[in-house]
């Protein structure tokens, strides 16, 4: 059997698998052994866990993060918000992984797909809150914050066929999807929160986004962020923060800037992008790793724990996977995370995305409005 039918075979057998973006393609996780659903209880004891096999392919736990939970691990409160009662995060042991090429030949056509979105704020709403957090910024409360939307409809989809398709159109390093019994997730998350191997640990923050059309390709791109004193501006504080969160659990002087400001390309906009790497100290566990790391400050604002706070008492729903992390812990203490983003989740045939864009002292709020719909668009487009 070919891994294209074996991967037809998969997705028509009930059974839970994951799909995650790999160097060479993709790989698919799957018949697993353990599912692990996250509360504020259990988390802490799920991180400190240690391992004796360390040494297969299989020994890891891979899954997400909700945002809920990862503000939880941190000490930070989220008033009572509206919810669909999603999980806050589930982790699975995995024993059989299959490696897939980059083409995903997968077509689903009967599956009924519902194209009419609805926005949870509308521009009116989205302008007087931007209003509000700019009095904020202005007053030394925060500096740079972004404000979350979502657009929801509802839907039941084959996951499997809007990957493969979102894998043609928009392939992004740190795609993936999940399909489980009674929910999925697809999506094309640029970002790569944590990258850890042995002491060596690395993250890759983007901050910056600009449409692309006709009259902007990739050097064009650059130079409108070089120029552009907003994006600057944003860029600079979002990775002098997670430098800061780098070295809380780096060695003194060993978080450098690998990588500055370059471009990176995709379906429907460029994004403006750096790598910042540093050396573990030892004695750090894994839960000082997320606690230090999570959520990604460049979906969030800075400074982080004061914009988290302010964000939570804003928003009126909870944020579920959006701005947490997807990825996998091995036993040996290895781990790669991306942040959340780019991603449709659906839950009981409620299909959601969602999307956010930030603000700056000298943003405008009818562009970051339609800056979030420009982020939201390839993902809207599947369902066309």
């Amino acid at each position: 059997m070919n891994k294209q039918n074996q991967l037809a075979e998969i997705n028509h057998s009930g059974k839970p698998y994951i799909i995650y973006k790999s160097n060479k393609g993709f790989k698919l996780f799957t018949n697993f052994s353990k599912k692990i659903i996250l509360n504020n209880s259990n988390i802490k004891r799920f991180l400190r866990k240690s391992y004796i096999n360390r040494t297969k392919k299989t020994d890891l736990f891979i899954g997400f993060f909700g945002y809920e939970i990862l503000n939880n691990l941190i000490n930070i409160k989220i008033p009572r918000q509206k919810n669909i009662n999603f999980p806050k995060g589930i982790f699975y042991k995995p024993e059989k992984i299959i490696n897939l090429s980059n083409n995903l030949n997968y077509k689903n056509p009967e599956i009924f797909k519902n194209s009419n979105f609805k926005i949870n704020i509308n521009r009116n709403s989205y302008t007087k809150i931007f209003n509000r957090f700019k009095k904020k910024i202005k007053r030394g409360e925060t500096y740079q914050i972004k404000i979350c939307t979502k657009y929801k409809t509802k839907s039941k989809i084959d996951p499997l066929d809007f990957f493969s398709r979102l894998s043609k159109t928009n392939l992004a390093p740190e795609a993936f999807m999940i399909k489980d019994k009674n929910y999925s997730i697809v999506s094309c998350s640029p970002e790569n929160l944590i990258t850890k191997k042995g002491s060596l640990i690395s993250t890759k923050p983007i901050a910056g986004t600009v449409k692309k059309n006709k009259n902007m390709n990739k050097v064009k791109a650059l130079n409108y962020f070089r120029n552009n004193l907003k994006e600057t501006k944003e860029h600079n504080m979002i990775v002098d923060m997670e430098r800061n969160d780098l070295s809380r659990i780096c060695e003194v002087g060993t978080v450098k800037l690998s990588k500055a400001k370059v471009v990176e390309e995709y379906k429907d906009l460029f994004h403006y992008v750096s790598l910042i790497k540093g050396k573990i100290k030892k004695n750090i566990q894994n839960i000082d790793i997320i606690r230090a790391m999570m959520p990604g400050g460049s979906v969030i604002g800075c400074p982080k724990i004061n914009t988290l706070n302010l964000l939570n008492n804003q928003e009126k729903e909870n944020r579920n996977i959006y701005t947490g992390s997807f990825g996998y812990i091995k036993f040996n203490g290895d781990m790669r995370f991306n942040i959340i983003i780019r991603s449709i989740l659906n839950f009981k045939n409620l299909s959601e995305i969602s999307v956010a864009s930030g603000v700056v002292v000298d943003s405008n709020a009818n562009h970051e409005f339609n800056e979030n719909y420009i982020k939201a668009k390839a993902l809207i487009d599947l369902f066309k």
